[in-house]
């Protein structure tokens, strides 16, 4: 028994509806990670792989991280005092032992494959001793003869330890062996001393068992007598004042324990549904499970009040409404991006990095660097697909110097032909065939506020003009739907054709065309035959030109 506490692990995870960097980094500034410090982190994703994505992990042959919706605390999260379970059949000196040692008012009972069967408490046993109960009690409760050996510490001289007790009632021979006939019946367990003729009497009696006190001898014909009529005898060197105020503590806790109604919480459990519950009730512990429905521990209210979140380290993000749900009660430790400043907020201080490059894949690709760490061929592969996405192989405003060194450099480590590989990249990801319109939707999209203004921002990249047009088609009714539905003031879409280096805006919601008109200085250009798009030559970056423009254009 006793406690132990797990080694935390942290969870290295991009955005929501993530993108080829948002997931590439992931993997890779957690594989860094782990080369560093020798701890434990795992890349996570906080949505679906897109096609293009999928691409690349396939190319790579990597495995894409574990889909993570939520981050809210879980039982799984806190200190589990790992008590271990006892057999219900236990008896109940054996298991106040177990309690003292351990420092527990509660221990469970389990079956041999792990599952709770029932809880006994320090209450159960006290009540257990101060309960006036009738001379049959110890049979009623069905008690082994193993656990009366364990209790009185004596030695079963006849009989099988693995029988029970389980018909008669306790009695004590203090008369002589004319009264005893009286008064023992057939199936009942006589504690006395040392007299032959008690011995006797009893055993004539029909006696289930007889147990001498004070460490007496049995003589031969007791033993031989017993072993024909069936009687169990234990000797103890206990007095019989003592062996009778024992006995009962030999009674299993199946007796006493409780098995209807038990609470229970499972490891996924989240910290702040079952608060209330623990609140209401006066229990001092509860049991957790598996999600097997197998016992693990348990906790009381006081794990929760140390209870720490989930570790979590941000790539390529800082706006809380794109990180994953719950991310206010986790523990950020880092923040690794290349966007505008957003707002998460964390309660502590955390590590920072945010540079203007046109990747969170270029700066991973930094740290590597800097901390002497050799860059394997996938992880390469991985980083530099991350780049050719984000930048356009360098065809985005966004990118860098440093971008497009970094991605030259990655390729030849990878082995691949970098314009060979973006042309097979790009056409996986405007693969769109099969897809829903929601799928297409959420593919690569985003939630943005300035002040009091809200806006979503969707967009795909295509190298087929007529793909995009009519991929318009079907946005254009369900972009209204989607704005309704997550409550924004605009909606947009960005169709953005990697080839002629421009993009068709969807807009929706009041004043939405007008404010793209002002925002990119077109408004006499803009067409009123189309009340629903714009077109924005040399636009590409939904990061660099689109958003900051339409920051601009809100607050004037």
């Amino acid at each position: 028994m006793g406690s132990s506490r797990k080694n935390r692990k942290t969870i290295v995870i991009g955005h929501k509806n993530p993108d080829t960097d948002s997931i590439c980094s992931a993997i890779c500034y957690a594989n860094l990670k782990n080369l560093v410090t020798g701890e434990e982190y795992l890349p996570g994703r906080a949505g679906q792989v897109n096609e293009e994505t999928q691409f690349v992990l396939k190319y790579f042959d990597v495995e894409a991280p574990e889909l993570i919706q939520n981050v809210r605390t879980q039982v799984l999260d806190i200190e589990i005092r790992e008590i271990k379970g006892v057999q219900k059949n236990l008896s109940l000196k054996k298991a106040w032992n177990l309690m003292q040692e351990a420092n527990v008012v509660t221990i469970p009972a389990i079956t041999e494959d792990g599952m709770l069967e029932g809880l006994i408490t320090v209450g159960d046993i006290a009540k257990s001793y101060m309960n006036v109960y009738d001379s049959s009690i110890l049979s009623k409760a069905n008690t082994q003869y193993s656990n009366i050996m364990e209790t009185v510490e004596g030695e079963l001289v006849i009989g099988e330890s693995t029988d029970y007790f389980n018909h008669g009632k306790v009695l004590i021979a203090a008369a002589n062996p004319d009264m005893m006939e009286y008064y023992i019946a057939k199936g009942d367990l006589v504690i006395l001393g040392n007299r032959y003729e008690s011995q006797l009497c009893a055993i004539e009696m029909e006696a289930a068992c007889i147990v001498v006190c004070e460490g007496a001898a049995v003589s031969m014909t007791i033993k031989k007598l017993a072993q024909e009529r069936g009687c169990a005898v234990i000797t103890t060197p206990y007095d019989t004042y003592t062996a009778a105020r024992l006995v009962n503590q030999s009674m299993p806790i199946s007796y006493f324990m409780k098995t209807e109604g038990l609470i229970t919480f499972e490891v996924e459990d989240y910290i702040d549904e079952i608060k209330d519950v623990m609140a209401s009730k006066r229990h001092r512990d509860f049991p957790i499970l598996d999600k097997n429905g197998k016992y693990k521990g348990m906790i009381s209210r006081r794990n929760l009040l140390g209870a720490k979140g989930k570790r979590l380290i941000l790539v390529d993000h800082n706006e809380r409404t794109q990180a994953v749900e719950g991310m206010e009660s986790a523990e950020v430790l880092e923040i690794i991006d290349h966007h505008r400043l957003g707002t998460v907020e964390t309660i502590a201080p955390v590590f920072f990095r945010n540079q203007p490059v046109g990747c969170t894949a270029t700066i991973i690709f930094q740290m590597y660097q800097e901390n002497g760490i050799e860059i394997k061929p996938k992880i390469a592969g991985l980083l530099c697909s991350a780049i050719i996405s984000d930048t356009l192989l360098f065809r985005s405003p966004t990118c860098t110097d440093s971008d497009q060194k970094a991605a030259l450099k990655l390729a030849e480590i990878a082995g691949i032909q970098i314009h060979d590989y973006a042309s097979s990249m790009f056409a996986a990801g405007s693969n769109l065939k099969g897809k829903t319109v929601e799928e297409i939707f959420y593919q690569d999209f985003k939630k943005f506020n300035f002040g009091k203004v809200s806006i979503g921002v969707g967009q795909i990249s295509s190298l087929n003009p007529s793909e995009l047009d009519d991929l318009k088609e079907r946005l254009l009714p369900y972009i209204k739907r989607a704005r309704e539905q997550h409550g924004v003031d605009m909606m947009f879409f960005m169709l953005t054709n990697i080839l002629t280096e421009s993009t068709e805006l969807l807009c929706e919601g009041q004043g939405a065309k007008q404010l793209i008109g002002g925002a990119f200085r077109q408004d006499e250009d803009i067409s009123k035959e189309d009340e629903h798009s714009v077109k924005l030559p040399g636009v590409v970056s939904r990061k660099k030109q689109l958003i900051p423009s339409v920051m601009l254009a809100v607050q004037e």
